[in-house]
């Protein structure tokens, strides 16, 4: 079986202003007093994910799992170590963010598509299944700013599984629309995994882990606790709450 995602000592670190005002912030440049504060977002974590697998990752607020999914989407680098990651990457994570107030529906889609890296062409074939997933046909000309947040979540997710990925990052994801709709969603992801695509998924949920995963990475205050079967993972999350 392939790697499709290999994390090597994979580390990130942010550097923080520890001044919040400018005011605050000269008499420490004068005085020669520290700016900054460092924050270590992920240390050292080592794992590999192969073709067809989905992993699950779980830790309390703040340990660094959505860290983790923009370091595997590439929308931020490592600071030390490495993440290779092999083929097309469908993130479901801040959904919409690509998405402008001003411009209608369909305007965004075909936004949203060019920034997710498919061309006018493929958005044409893909724009059909887009609308009738998101069950917004009759809203596709009007302005996204007019849309409730429920039908924009949803639109933005029909945008990000207009086709199936090599891998599939999910963060939480179910908050969009209401249960019928989740379910819906649910059942696309599971569509995924049958066709092989691999998948990434954030969740507190037990149930949802342990029925759309089979390995688990458990991560605490940054660092890598436990990586291996999805049930192991998650009995050592618990003992820690």
């Amino acid at each position: 079986m392939d790697t499709i995602i290999k994390a090597e000592n994979l580390s990130k670190v942010y550097h923080l202003n520890k001044q919040r005002t400018f005011k605050e912030f000269i008499p420490a440049i004068i005085g020669g007093g520290e700016t900054k504060k460092t924050f270590h977002a992920l240390s050292h974590l080592n794992f590999e994910v192969k073709k067809g697998q989905s992993l699950g990752i779980m830790g309390r607020n703040g340990s660094g799992k959505s860290t983790l999914l923009k370091l595997i989407a590439g929308v931020t680098k490592p600071t030390d170590g490495r993440i290779t990651v092999v083929g097309q990457v469908a993130p479901l994570i801040e959904l919409g963010a690509g998405f402008h107030p001003e411009l209608t529906g369909r305007e965004n889609v075909y936004l949203n598509g060019s920034i997710l890296g498919f061309k006018k062409k493929e958005m044409d074939a893909l724009y059909p299944s887009i609308v009738e997933f998101s069950e917004l046909a009759p809203f596709m000309d009007q302005p996204v700013k007019f849309y409730s947040s429920g039908m924009y979540m949803r639109l933005a997710f029909s945008v990000a599984v207009a086709e199936t990925p090599n891998i599939l990052l999910v963060d939480e994801i179910l908050a969009v629309g209401d249960q019928k709709f989740q379910k819906k969603c649910l059942k696309r992801i599971k569509e995924f995994q049958e066709k092989g695509s691999t998948m990434i998924m954030v969740s507190h949920d037990k149930d949802m882990l342990e029925k759309y995963c089979d390995i688990g990475l458990f991560i605490q205050k940054s660092h890598q606790e436990f990586f291996g079967p999805m049930n192991e993972a998650f009995k050592k999350y618990e003992e820690t709450l």
